[in-house]
């Protein structure tokens, strides 16, 4: 809405927003960690329950199906978890787009200017995205589960 038609609360009302706003993509930047925490202990606790199990040598008998399960419930967390961070990610941008479009009607865009600064993610010299390395940890996760699964399936197969 222009400022005209607005009337004499905008600045003071575009302000209270724009400090909500940024709160909320604040927000979101903390639930993406919480989520990346949550799958990281998820898988790794997965792993590791897998390792007692192995090394107690409990259901021998029916192992191998258990290693594919297993393999399979791994690979899919991993996926998910991709699947969540772009998702973050792309929450985010538009975040971000709509925080620069308010910027425009107060006296100094800090993010806009912060971003020009880091060469709009554009040079990794001055700004490594994270979310394009967050992008690699569930890939770098899903390798065990990866092994485990082709262990199985020749197992099986065997």
């Amino acid at each position: 809405m222009e400022k005209e038609k607005y009337g004499d609360n905008f600045q003071e009302h575009l302000l209270e927003q724009y400090k909500l706003y940024v709160e909320m993509a604040d927000r979101i930047s903390a639930r993406r960690a919480q989520s990346n925490r949550f799958y990281i202990s998820l898988l790794s606790a997965l792993l590791a329950l897998l390792s007692i199990l192995i090394n107690r040598n409990l259901w021998n008998n029916i192992q191998n199906a258990i290693f594919l399960a297993v393999a399979i419930l791994g690979l899919a967390l991993c996926f998910l978890w991709y699947v969540n961070i772009n998702s973050y990610r792309q929450l985010n941008s538009g975040k971000f787009k709509v925080i620069h479009e308010l910027e425009q009607h107060l006296p100094f865009n800090c993010y806009d200017r912060e971003w020009q600064i880091l060469g709009e993610g554009e040079e990794r010299k001055k700004y490594l995205q994270l979310t394009h390395v967050e992008q690699f940890v569930p890939f770098v996760l899903a390798v065990p589960y990866l092994l485990l699964f082709v262990y199985s399936i020749y197992i099986l197969i065997d």
